[in-house]
């Protein structure tokens, strides 16, 4: 990376209804993120928040009978109450509906209007209000009667009206230039792939407002219409940085951003007309668009009209939600769809976190107390054997910042695990309890062991937080103090210094069924 800032974002949610796993997912992995480039020594801006505008939200208040801003505080609520219940350590929550967003996009507007990149004329087409976006006539087909989308399965209405269009067909070329000299701006490949396709089959310019619903920010020179949601809701990645105000800190450190992590279904708003709107007001792109996919219930994608919701809320209340952040980091490729299911959760905190890690744990610090009085003992050479296990992080070191820049998320749990592994099997081969005549070699196999514990719980930080710090705690290492350059140092932890006990991490389920 060519500076020490990161900013990271979620999808900006869009609070029609209660949140569900698929945002749990989103919101947990840009933390998982966040923390580790925390810990690295970056200065992270980490948004999340709602995007509050649109007809969708006026249809759904109407429908409770509710006021379209009370209806979005309620709902926008439980997105931020969310926020918390999955720990996440987002520096700021943004909405829509608040002043400092109206402005930028007026801002926005305003600037893209001066170029002539809007213009008025009349629109024709179907339209999705459950998607907020417009379909041509290709990617409609009739399925029991009714006119859907190819692309969602969502129903899409004819709309015909007076709208402000962007000039989207003149970026065709401009945009095909930009991937092609920025190739990781779209990830993964099979996204990027697709959106290219998709922009070369053609750009049609696109409808930016519309005057049949009231709900919206109003286009600054015609308080007929609103301005169309997409590209409303988009600028809240720049309006969080205090923009149009260009001289501000926020955006002076933190734009363009590092990376936009979306889910698969919003990506050609994201990698298609949001660069689009950028390039047109001479304003850089962000850095990467990351497409992931969706966690399914079933074969399907989870949504309210399905029924098939996952609530990540009674998930946490039964597992706790470290278990929970572990197996959606842990289990789901990323960049693919994933499952969540109950019997493929508990194995996973079974054989990872119980057997696994907590039991690691649990046996290097019982035996430092029953043997070594609760304290670091002191360490003499490291044999091969010792340096074997301890040099794997330094060797190692590099390639996995190279893994969390390139969202290889997978192969970095997948060294955390074979290290968890090598740890337990190290403590086994050197059987410490046997070596009670040689108090030399056993203070350096309880050493040796501890210090594996806390580098594995480093690069466990930033997936399971909670509990990586309980363990941390035993060393009097806390939070602020969470380096992950340390992980190359084998000699971190100070002899004679006291630990404290923990307890239990993660109980054994066992299926009674």
């Amino acid at each position: 990376m060519d500076n020490k800032n990161y900013y990271i974002t979620t999808p900006i949610y869009y609070p029609s209804a209660k949140p569900h796993m698929g945002h749990a997912y989103s919101s947990i992995i840009a933390d998982f993120f966040a923390r580790f480039k925390k810990i690295q020594g970056f200065k992270v801006f980490f948004l999340t928040g709602t995007d509050e505008h649109g007809q969708k939200i006026q249809r759904a208040a109407e429908k409770k009978g509710m006021d379209p801003l009370l209806f979005c505080d309620e709902i926008s609520k439980t997105f931020r109450d969310l926020s918390k219940t999955l720990n996440l350590s987002n520096t700021d929550f943004i909405r829509t509906t608040e002043s400092r967003h109206a402005k930028s996009v007026a801002n926005l507007w305003n600037i893209l209007e001066k170029k002539d990149e809007i213009y008025l004329s009349k629109y024709s087409g179907w339209y999705s209000v459950s998607d907020e976006a417009f379909y041509s006539e290709d990617e409609i087909e009739k399925k029991e009667g009714n006119k859907i989308s190819k692309i969602s399965g969502s129903a899409v209405e004819w709309v015909e009206e007076e709208s402000y269009f962007f000039r989207l067909s003149k970026w065709q070329e401009p945009l095909l230039k930009f991937y092609s000299e920025n190739p990781k701006f779209i990830l993964p490949v099979s996204r990027k792939n697709e959106v290219i396709s998709f922009v070369k089959s053609g750009l049609k310019d696109l409808s930016i407002s519309r005057k049949s619903f009231s709900w919206g920010i109003k286009v600054p020179s015609n308080k007929n219409h609103v301005i169309y949601v997409w590209l409303d809701a988009l600028t809240n990645y720049i309006s969080a940085l205090n923009y149009p105000n260009e001289q501000d800190s926020l955006y002076k450190d933190f734009w363009p951003a590092t990376i936009h992590l979306i889910g698969k279904d919003i990506l050609r708003f994201h990698a298609v007309y949001w660069p689009a709107f950028l390039l047109a007001a001479n304003i850089l792109p962000p850095k990467r668009i990351y497409g992931h996919g969706w966690i399914l219930s079933g074969d399907e994608k989870m949504s309210k009209s399905k029924g098939n919701i996952l609530e990540p809320l009674e998930i946490i209340k039964k597992y706790g939600l470290d278990p929970l952040r572990y197996y959606l980091i842990k289990e789901v490729s990323f960049g693919n769809d994933g499952n969540i299911s109950k019997d493929k959760l508990e194995s996973c905190i079974n054989s990872d976190l119980a057997n696994n890690y907590g039991n690691l744990c649990q046996r290097v610090i019982l035996f430092n107390e029953k043997n070594l009085n609760l304290k670091i003992p002191e360490k003499n050479k490291f044999s091969q054997d010792d340096l074997n296990v301890l040099d794997v992080f330094k060797t190692n070191f590099n390639k996995l910042i190279d893994y969390i820049d390139n969202q290889d998320i997978n192969s970095y749990v997948n060294f955390i695990v074979d290290q968890l592994f090598s740890a337990n099997k190290y403590f086994n081969d050197q059987e410490p309890w046997k070596k009670k005549s040689d108090l030399r070699r056993l203070n350096t196999i309880v050493y040796v062991s501890l210090e594996l514990i806390r580098k594995i719980t480093i690069l466990l930080y930033p997936i399971i937080p909670e509990s990586s710090l309980k363990v941390l705690k035993a060393f009097e290492i806390t939070e602020n103090k969470i380096n992950f350059n340390s992980i190359t140092n084998n000699e971190y932890l100070k002899s004679k210094l006291k630990i404290n006990k923990i307890g239990i991490l993660f109980n054994k389920i066992e299926n009674n069924d």
